[in-house]
């Protein structure tokens, strides 16, 4: 790879990272422990290159990523079967791989954190495995014998997303939806892995019936030992509290930063420090100041800083505090 298509690809010219649509740089924050994506459709992005967004993340302070795929929705529209994603993930890691190094060349690499035995990104790309509500009617034999091929993969470190979605591009019945969502549960179970969650809930619904119909149904089949994600959070407090008495993990991501999200920050500033999580579920919701862009894994450090801003203004904690906690609550939760 040429000096000019690192420079060009990776936006370092002006030593940024990150630049908004009209070319204006917004400068990174700097991370101050490692920081995770517990929640990144990498196989998803259009307008950024896989290995590049890998690269660009390892530079911005990301030190892990995990990675959902849908044995239903995925296969084989996305790949083939399990040795194409395999070849996906391995073909993209290799080329970062090399940007990273002829970055490096060029006096840019990743922040070094002291104290810390933070492991190399590229080294730390995990996946999870589920069928999301959108395809609970098509989760038939072959696709739990792909998801358990998934799931068997030393590469897998959960199951997920899973759950319920109640919102206006769900066709499928709540009944078919919960059925898919508790066989899943099981099997997490049976494996001994965590869950990531997917719980949204109708338009204009203000009771929460999707998530209290989620918490009825982890009280009644348990939750994983391994533990559990809500994935995606946006809701506020009082639905926030019901899952943190069940010992589940709440994710943060970019619409935690907008500027009508303050009930999500409200959440953040109360959520029990053990169970707090970043993500970006790129390439959905990109954090401020880049909303509106299509999301990457390395706009995390994004979210991460806004949680440690709020905490610390709030007197919960100081911000390396909060960033501390984030890492290693992503460390145990995915085992690494």
């Amino acid at each position: 790879m040429s000096e000019l298509k690192v420079l060009d690809h990776l936006m370092l010219a002006d030593g940024e990272l990150f630049h908004n649509s009209k070319g204006r740089a917004c400068p990174a924050p700097r991370p101050l422990a490692p920081v995770a994506d517990t929640h990144a459709h990498l196989g998803s992005l259009h307008g950024h290159d896989p290995a590049l967004a890998l690269a660009r993340a390892a530079l911005a302070g990301v030190r892990m990523m995990v990675m959902p795929i849908d044995p239903v929705a995925e296969f084989p529209r996305k790949w083939a079967d399990a040795a194409a994603l395999w070849d996906f993930l391995d073909t993209h890691l290799a080329i970062a791989r090399d940007c990273l190094d002829e970055a490096a060349g060029l006096g840019f690499v990743p922040p070094a954190f002291d104290g810390w035995d933070a492991p190399d990104l590229l080294s730390n790309v995990r996946i999870v495995a589920g069928v999301h509500p959108y395809g609970a009617e098509g989760f038939d034999g072959a696709a739990e014998a792909l998801m358990r091929e998934l799931l068997a993969s030393p590469r897998c470190v959960g199951v997920g997303e899973i759950g319920l979605d109640f919102g206006p591009y769900n066709e499928v019945s709540p009944r078919e939806q919960e059925e898919c969502f508790r066989r899943q549960l099981r099997m997490a179970h049976e494996l001994g892995l965590p869950v990531e969650l997917h719980i949204r809930d109708g338009v204009d619904d203000m009771v929460g019936e999707a998530h209290a119909l989620a918490v009825r149904v982890l009280a009644q089949e348990g939750v994983p030992e391994a533990g559990c994600d809500l994935h995606c959070f946006t809701s506020d407090a009082r639905i926030m509290e019901d899952f943190c008495r069940l010992g589940c993990n709440i994710a943060f991501g970019g619409a935690s930063t907008f500027s009508r999200s303050e009930d999500i920050r409200d959440a953040a500033r109360v959520c029990p420090e053990r169970l707090m999580l970043t993500e970006t579920d790129c390439p959905y919701m990109a954090p401020v100041p880049l909303r509106g862009e299509e999301c990457e894994p390395a706009m995390v450090v994004f979210v991460a800083d806004m949680l440690a801003r709020e905490r610390e203004t709030a007197g919960v904690a100081p911000a390396a505090q909060t960033y501390a906690s984030l890492w290693r609550n992503a460390c145990k939760l995915f085992g690494l």
